[in-house]
């Protein structure tokens, strides 16, 4: 198995705004070919905008869906041919009556792997997916787990299980209201005016509001695991939010190999080897499992809504 270049991204997401928001997808993938990279990660819902389908109806929300494979993989196919580089995204599917959370991957080719987010909460009026996902790519074997899906440290660890090396894990997060000691949101005018005062921007962005809270638990996902993970996340004003951005890549050790630190759009990218996912600790604690010990862990969750809605949806909209 050879070494593999990845790229993370970030960039402020316009709501129901695709032809912007690929335009940047295409600046960005094109920057992350240049430097290497064989594939792109873009956050949760890049090209159709995540935050503000919270208040969007079920007609709002059907007419910025589109079939998967349909025009936004179509113009995905495009730029990953110009550049030879497969891309990552994220769009509505709409699958006959159902609405989707959808990550896609596509190369020159088309369209190569996609997962609908089984943690899907925004709205109502979009199905939770049902599957964990995995394919091969580049001779490595990739795994997609969308935001929520990634704090449950099951999906991680399953995914694992399925032979996945690689774990993309495409965001939207951060700077969100919470009863934790530190959190909450960051206020726009600290965003806008990030050109006269970078630091304060920075201070919000790197505390417990956004990277500090982000560093508690991903680079575990990676370490416990033994797997890459390619970290994606929006900057700036996100469905009238702030979003911190700080797209990363981590290696087995739960290690940051790069990091976006700009206030603005960027791509970092990473050399992958795959001595690391032999020599880190994540593959010995798969192997140390006891499952005759774990009938609890596949009990029924009698809190959980009958549509799989995660707590954090109905505690929001009871």
């Amino acid at each position: 198995m050879n070494d593999v270049v990845v790229a993370a991204a970030q960039f402020e997401t316009r709501d129901q705004d695709k032809h912007y928001n690929l335009s940047i997808i295409e600046r960005l993938g094109g920057e992350a070919a240049r430097q290497g990279a064989q594939l792109v990660l873009f956050h949760e819902c890049s090209i159709s905008g995540y935050t503000f389908l919270e208040t969007l109806t079920r007609a709002g929300t059907e007419a910025l869906a589109e079939p998967v494979p349909g025009p936004s993989v179509e113009k995905l196919q495009r730029i990953a041919a110009s550049f030879d580089i497969a891309v990552s995204a994220g769009l509505i599917e709409r699958d006959g009556d159902h609405l989707y959370n959808c990550q896609v991957v596509v190369t020159r080719d088309g369209l190569i792997a996609k997962h609908r987010k089984i943690h899907e909460f925004i709205s109502e009026h979009i199905t939770c997916g049902d599957r964990y996902d995995v394919f091969d790519y580049a001779g490595w074997r990739f795994g997609m787990l969308t935001c929520y899906d990634n704090n449950l440290p099951e999906n991680v660890r399953l995914t694992a299980m399925m032979g996945a090396q690689i774990v993309l894990m495409p965001h939207v997060t951060g700077c969100l209201p919470s009863p934790m000691p530190g959190r909450g949101v960051v206020e726009p005018e600290i965003w806008h005016n990030r050109q006269r005062d970078p630091v304060r921007c920075r201070q919000e962005f790197d505390g417990p509001k956004g990277r500090g809270w982000i560093l508690r638990w991903l680079p575990a996902r990676a370490w416990e695991n033994g797997v890459y993970a390619l970290y994606a996340n929006p900057i700036g004003v996100e469905g009238g939010a702030i979003k911190p951005g700080g797209s990363m890549i981590l290696d087995p050790y739960g290690e940051i190999l790069a990091e976006c630190r700009s206030l603005g759009d960027e791509v970092v990218t990473a050399t992958l080897i795959p001595e690391k996912l032999e020599l880190a600790s994540g593959g010995s604690y798969i192997r140390a499992r006891r499952p005759e010990l774990y009938e609890r862990m596949v009990a029924p969750n009698p809190q959980l809504r009958p549509d799989k809605r995660p707590e954090v949806y109905w505690k929001k909209h009871k």
